[in-house]
């Protein structure tokens, strides 16, 4: 099925799902990570969307069944393995989170990154 130029997506005039939510109060650590998604582009097979994520600051437990690219626009993030391993990231980073890391994530300051997601759905 060919595509032309009027299926490109452009992020400053494309229509977004939006969501805004907590994570699990279980998995929160500390503060009150508020997030807002807005997902401009999802695949017919729901494997792989983009969008852009913001977050208030704060500090919950995350399982990554998806492959997850970010550019961080604005913030400072930290992700943490369960060994306490620790990686920080600034505005203008661009980092690629695999499938199958455990750990925290924490929105040292508020937070807002481009996000690409692929999950393989078996």
């Amino acid at each position: 099925m060919s595509k032309t130029a009027a299926d490109i997506v452009d992020f400053a005039t494309a229509r977004s799902e939006d969501a805004t939510w907590r994570p699990d109060p279980a998995k929160v650590l500390n503060g009150d990570p508020l997030q807002t998604a807005r997902n401009f582009y999802s695949d017919p097979t729901g494997q792989f969307s983009a969008g852009i994520w913001e977050a208030a600051v704060g500090a919950w437990r995350v399982n990554y069944t998806e492959e997850e690219f970010c550019h961080l626009l604005s913030g400072t993030v930290e992700l943490a393995d369960e060994t306490g391993d620790t990686r920080r990231f600034e505005a203008g980073a661009s980092f690629v989170i695999p499938a199958g890391f455990a750990g925290t994530w924490a929105n040292v300051t508020p937070a807002r990154k481009l996000y690409v997601i692929y999950e393989r759905k078996d």
